[in-house]
């Protein structure tokens, strides 16, 4: 689909508009999917129902409980590194611990998830979701239109990749996946792109190995990232945005805008499979114990061994995250037997006690 974006740009070149061009490109553009992001069935192990007297329903917290078990959504600005914007973060809201998911270079603008107080770990998870960007390339020398396009269509897939010099990992092959790449817009040396990737995909080296192919050079001169799991643009709020909303709610009581941008933990597992368990297996739950298959009430497709799965309560409610000894299948035929280990526990041991 080609959106004409250049008028504003003046047709020469789409520096410094990448922040406006991305927000365009999200009501515009047909919208690609990550594996995850497609409808999951459900399937029902045990029917049960849960207790009123037991936990809480994410979206009824108050904001003292999302201020310490909460997450933001910040746009991050060009200029700070990104443990930087988390402790502006901290700073902001008054808390004491606070921890971003997934570093974005200093110079790089765009979605950084940063979870509060005690759902700090929930960055772990975060920082394994497909990632989405919207690029500005220049390429070096004239080139063929035609032998450009075919190189961005070869690159779905599975694709090789040496990390760059300057880059917290070891520099050796490695594989990556790329869900959907696609040309925006190309204004003579200058292409606009956006692509949605595995994590770990170095958008940087990305633009280098396509001017490679190309024979012509090319180097990135603008990244934006516009998604990192569940979390995009559409929920995206600016350090300046939580100032303010924590100024309504400190000085004026209104808790209304700092609500909005403050979301419960669980927004930060929409990317994984999860499984369901009943009442009366939660609290063992949370003292440690492994979860296995007579606990379960309701399970999602799909799910194989070594996938890493949220375990749910009746009411939504993040319990811990761990990873799966047997698939979803074997889950519904089997009565007994280990289904999960957990890697990370949540939620603190009493809330599904009797007080």
């Amino acid at each position: 689909m080609k959106i004409d974006l250049f008028p504003r740009c003046q047709k020469q070149s789409l520096c410094h508009n990448i922040i406006f061009l991305s927000k365009t490109l999200i009501s515009c553009v047909m919208p690609n999917q990550f594996p995850w992001m497609k409808k999951r069935k459900v399937l029902v192990k045990k029917e049960s129902s849960t207790s009123p007297k037991y936990g809480t329903k994410p979206e009824q917290r108050s904001i003292k409980e999302l201020l310490e078990y909460g997450i933001v959504n910040i746009d991050k600005p060009s200029g700070p590194s990104s443990h930087q914007v988390s402790s502006y973060v901290k700073h902001i809201l008054h808390i004491d611990k606070s921890g971003h998911s997934g570093t974005l270079d200093p110079k790089v603008t765009g979605v950084l998830p940063v979870a509060l107080g005690r759902g700090t770990r929930i960055v772990n998870s975060l920082l394994k979701a497909g990632k989405e960007y919207v690029c500005l390339m220049r390429i070096h020398e004239e080139y063929d239109e035609k032998k450009l396009r075919k190189i961005f269509k070869n690159l779905v897939g599975e694709i090789e990749q040496v990390p760059p010099v300057r880059s917290a990992v070891k520099r050796q092959l490695r594989k990556r996946t790329i869900y959907y790449i696609d040309i925006i817009e190309i204004a003579d040396k200058e292409v606009l792109f956006m692509v949605g990737c595995q994590a770990g995909t170095y958008i940087r080296k990305l633009c280098s190995d396509i001017g490679k192919e190309l024979e012509t050079g090319a180097h990135m001169l603008e990244l934006r990232r516009t998604r990192a799991g569940p979390f995009e643009e559409s929920n995206i709020c600016t350090l300046q945005d939580l100032t303010d909303a924590y100024h309504y709610y400190s000085e004026e009581n209104n808790e209304k805008e700092l609500t909005r941008l403050v979301m419960p933990i669980e927004k930060g597992v929409e990317h994984l499979h999860k499984v369901w368990v009943l009442d009366t297996t939660v609290d063992t739950l949370c003292h440690g114990a492994f979860l296995n298959v007579p606990g379960i009430s309701k399970i999602e497709e799909g799910i194989k061994p070594n996938d890493r799965v949220a375990i749910m309560t009746l009411k939504d409610e993040l319990v811990s995250i761990g990873i799966a000894h047997m698939s979803s299948e074997e889950v519904m035929q089997k009565n007994k037997g280990l289904f999960l280990k957990h890697e990370q526990v949540f939620m603190e041991p009493g809330v599904y006690t009797e007080h």
